[in-house]
């Protein structure tokens, strides 16, 4: 009779009925599923045909003992009575892998070292040698877990994960393991559809791994067949006479499904450089001849026009992106998938596998069967869904840019109403007064807690900056996420914007300056990517460059549209100096209004080179109007020697509080307004103006400067009736000598 013994198939959680069903189809006997694996018994021979067959399993264990173990000197003779000199030579490498802990044993790296001793002494004590321990290309791995006080000893004897069938050394940004591939494919039904001819389509396929594991089911190909060994080829107990015929009759089938004509199997995707990996993947699996790709966007996703193609499955893993910034922009590729199917694939099935399901409801399709899933860490679903085509009627909502036009919720669309209100008074006000840029919303329904911006470029196109105040501690994460997809699937639906056009930022309801922040380039991926991220906008005849994804801030204080118009008028004719300049667009302005000459000083390269950008756009002369990278504070300290009655205007408009690395000191404008402007003052010529503002709600005067100066605030009436909302988002005075 053939030896029987216990082995332990591994899987990703979530796989352990469909693993179980595929290890008896192969022929083993099922003991019992648990988290992440299947209990089976079977002689060796099965054992290898599993390691080479199974599409599902991470690893094949042979088990070797169960133990109690309530202490480490339990763990060590329980591990030290396996007879590990039948399984490993003395002379050769050992890893040991070790996972769980108990009461006693705290620490699983100290439970892997006790293991590891007991394994080592066992084997110095059977034959006098001890091997040596290392994790790169080991001859036995040891795998022991600890859960409570169960210890289970088995040995690996795959090696690698066989999740790595060998094909796939090009991989993609999200790449999904080739088993997790396989597993969907089958939930969808793929090896039934497979045998009835049906194609196999993949509109967002990446590296290409649903194609490449679809193909191998349809071929008969045995996905460990690819690999370049299993660690149970270097176990002593290993019998080759039982392997080398299963590797022959894989080799074989292989060769037998090949030459076959396998269903149509087709890959798309936007991006170019993913389809090279793809193509190098379908090539290493020897599967050029069946499988091909080619670059696609998703609206123009269509089944293959050739007669022999039979409707069959799409399937795909898209993006679902961490931030809501690039969640919404992904809504439109949903969408768009959804119409695809509708429109072209009547009679076919199809899979979604996403790690955000929400995102499915802007396919506006319904799936008939839904499997929680994970992929690695990321709890994720697979939907699955009958396609039939819908006719115009049925695809419902109106038509919105030659699109059907998404249906708000309750709470969506009282956000919409707002905004068309807002469009027909403050939209039609800017329009008016030839503004190109202004804020739409501020808050204006508390519970919907943000600012829009609306942006339009000089070729015409309309842009939606959103900046989300951040929530009180009362509301949820999860409720303040959904009032922002609210509110941002309202803005584009009542401005007619596609995702690309919409940017959306989390920020603390403050000044636009309160901290250095908006000095930093943001690391996020957000919603529109193009080529480029900036465009040019028109402000009273300047063009200014705005960007609205790379930074905090978007290179043009709306706020301060009035003071920049003002400081137009004010200066014609006279010398500016123009402090915290930013991107230099109050200096834009004065020059275009016949300010002669001026000095513009920020410490931030990136903004100083956004200002050079501006006076190039807008012709000034680099002589005339010079930007100077420099620590205003050291700066003012220099001036104080050289340029004193030297300014005829200055602007002064300060962060509220600084504390950058490049900076000597900490700016607190509370506090240092009195020096500030005092220096400032020295600056300036007789009968000279100095203007200064801040975005700090709480900001008062110091009453010595109202007793030493002239000083006239200037805030009410320097504020456009987009932001009379917020009537304290910044204070602005006037100063002159007495």
């Amino acid at each position: 009779m053939t030896a029987q013994f216990s082995f332990t198939a591994t899987c990703p959680k979530g796989l352990e009925n469909l693993l179980a069903d595929e290890l008896r189809t192969l022929g083993a006997e099922v003991e019992r599923e648990q988290p992440a694996a299947v209990r089976f018994n079977s002689d060796l021979a099965m054992a290898y045909r599993i390691c080479l067959w199974s599409r599902l399993a991470n690893r094949v264990l042979l088990n070797l003992g169960l133990a109690r173990v309530a202490d480490a000197e339990a763990l060590y003779q329980a591990v030290v009575d396996i007879p590990w000199e039948e399984h490993i030579s003395p002379t050769g490498v050992l890893w040991v892998q070790f996972s769980g802990t108990n009461r006693e044993i705290r620490n699983s790296q100290f439970g892997g070292q006790k293991a590891k001793d007991a394994i080592v002494d066992r084997l110095r004590s059977a034959t006098g040698a001890r091997p040596d321990v290392d994790k790169r290309d080991p001859d036995l791995t040891a795998m022991l877990r600890l859960h409570r006080d169960s210890l289970e000893i088995a040995i690996d004897l795959c090696g690698d994960s066989l999740h790595r069938r060998g094909y796939r050394t090009h991989i993609g940004a999200a790449p999904l393991k080739e088993n997790l591939a396989a597993a969907l494919l089958m939930r969808a039904g793929w090896p039934q559809i497979a045998g009835q001819g049906g194609a196999l389509l993949d509109p967002m396929c990446g590296s290409g791994t649903f194609l490449v594991e679809g193909a191998l089911m349809a071929a008969d190909v045995a996905p460990g067949i690819m690999r370049e060994g299993f660690a149970f080829e270097r176990w002593l107990n290993h019998q080759n006479d039982l392997w080398l015929p299963l590797r022959e009759e894989a080799l074989q089938r292989r060769a037998d499904g090949l030459a076959r004509t396998l269903p149509e199997i087709r890959g798309y995707d936007a991006d170019a450089k993913v389809l090279f990996a793809a193509e190098s993947n379908i090539a290493r699996a020897g599967l050029e001849k069946h499988v091909r790709v080619s670059c696609r966007p998703v609206a123009a996703f269509k089944a293959p026009s050739h007669r022999e193609v039979q409707p069959g499955l799409v399937i795909t893993n898209p993006p679902y992106g961490e931030r809501l910034g690039e969640q919404e922009a992904l809504r439109e590729t949903y969408a768009e998938l959804g119409r695809q199917l509708k429109q072209e694939f009547g009679g076919w099935k199809a899979a979604v596998f996403t790690g955000n399901p929400e995102l499915c409801h802007s396919m506006a399709l319904r799936s008939h069967k839904q499997y929680k899933l994970f992929n690695g860490s990321i709890p994720s679903q697979l939907l699955l869904f009958d396609i039939h085509q819908q006719s115009e009627g049925e695809q419902g909502g109106e038509q919105h840019g030659g699109k059907p036009r998404a249906q708000l919720s309750e709470e969506a669309q009282m956000v919409a109403n707002r905004l068309q209100k807002n469009l027909r008074t403050t939209g039609k006000w800017a329009q008016k007064s030839g503004i190109s840029c202004y804020r739409l919303y501020d808050a204006d329904l508390p519970e919907y807690s943000a600012a829009i911006d609306i942006y339009r470029s000089l070729e015409g196109q309309t842009y939606a900056h959103i900046q989300e105040y951040r929530a009180p501690a009362s509301i949820s994460e999860e409720k303040a996420r959904r009032r922002l997809s609210d509110l941002v699937r309202a803005t584009r639906e009542v401005l007619d914007l596609s995702a690309r056009h919409v940017s959306i930022k989390e920020r603390r309801r403050h000044s636009h300056k309160e901290s250095g922040s908006q000095y930093q380039k943001r690391n996020e991926t957000n919603a529109r990517r193009e080529s480029n991220a900036e465009f040019w906008v028109d402000e009273y005849g300047a063009q200014l460059e705005i960007n609205l994804w790379d930074y905090l801030d978007t290179g043009l204080f709306l706020d301060h549209r009035p003071v920049r118009q003002y400081l137009r008028q004010i200066t014609n004719g006279k010398k500016l100096l123009n402090l915290f300049c930013y991107t230099a667009t109050a200096t834009v302005q004065a020059a275009l209004g016949g300010c002669p000459e001026s000095t513009s000083v920020d410490l931030s390269k990136t903004y100083q080179a956004w200002a050079q950008r501006n006076f190039r756009q807008n012709r000034l002369d680099p002589y005339r109007h010079q930007l100077v990278e420099a620590d205003c504070l050291q700066w003012l300290q220099a001036a104080q020697q050289n340029r004193r009655g030297h300014y005829d205007v200055i602007f002064l408009d300060p962060p509220t509080f600084s504390n950058s690395a490049k900076m000597q000191g900490v700016l607190d404008i509370q506090r240092d307004h009195v020096d500030l402007i005092r220096q400032c003052m020295a600056l300036l010529r007789p009968g000279g103006t100095l203007l200064f503002s801040n975005n700090l709600r709480s900001f008062k005067m110091d009453e010595n400067l109202l007793d030493e100066f002239a000083v006239e605030n200037l805030s009410s009436r320097l504020l456009d009736k987009d932001f009379q909302r917020n009537p304290k988002i910044h204070n602005v005075w006037e100063i002159q000598a007495k």
